[in-house]
């Protein structure tokens, strides 16, 4: 009698045993799945946002190249202008000068801000490298002029300096190119240097903003 119960059990004791190990096995499959399946969700999500931002990317860059295709509104063009080195004034038909005859030395513009008047015919040769010039006169506000210094100390292949004879308060100059604008939040700025910085109308691109001489 005392056999049989004992037998009986046992046999209730390894019941219950594989019932734990069966919940056991099954609880490690689930958290396997959950596993399993945030992984790929966490994957596909990485993979999607990737892909996203590639996306927007790609998108920002072909808006740029469209926008730099278009002509600045209100620029004006200038053509026909010689490219000889002379060692005399030149008289300028637009003021600032955009182009046209000019000094043999360039004036340096890899960023670089001059708080006095410079020599024409030397920044025009620096607008001849692909630089963008930004002349301003007393007409411009104080703090359109500390934006633009800033701006411009930050890009390369660019200057600025005052320049009394111009008739707006901010004028933006590169070879054969200008615009003007009354501040320096005009969209117009931005859209100058993107467009003419080493843009499609120098005649020399890729020539030195640096070694040429100071102010």
């Amino acid at each position: 009698m005392g056999s049989s119960r004992a037998k009986e059990q046992r046999a209730a004791r390894r019941a219950k045993m594989e019932e734990i190990r069966r919940a056991e096995v099954a609880r490690e499959r689930r958290n396997r799945v959950i596993t399993w399946t945030a992984s790929a969700v966490i994957v596909v999500g990485v993979a999607g946002t990737g892909w996203y931002f590639v996306d927007r990317a790609e998108r920002a860059d072909r808006a740029r190249e469209a926008a730099a295709a278009e002509p600045v509104a209100g620029e004006k063009t200038f053509e026909d202008l010689g490219r000889d080195h002379v060692a005399t004034p030149v008289d300028y038909p637009m003021s600032p000068a955009v182009g046209g005859n000019h000094h043999q030395a360039w004036i340096n513009c890899d960023g670089d801000v001059y708080d006095k008047e410079i020599g024409e015919t030397n920044a025009v040769h620096s607008l001849e490298h692909g630089a963008v010039w930004v002349t301003y006169n007393d007409k411009a506000a104080e703090k359109d002029v500390a934006a633009l210094k800033d701006r411009v100390s930050r890009t390369p292949y660019t200057l600025m300096s005052p320049y009394a004879d111009q008739s707006s308060p901010i004028v933006l100059s590169a070879w054969g190119k200008q615009v003007s604008v009354d501040g320096a939040d005009d969209p117009r700025v931005t859209a100058f240097l993107d467009k003419y910085v080493q843009g499609e109308q120098t005649p020399e691109p890729g020539a030195a903003c640096t070694g040429g001489i100071s102010a």
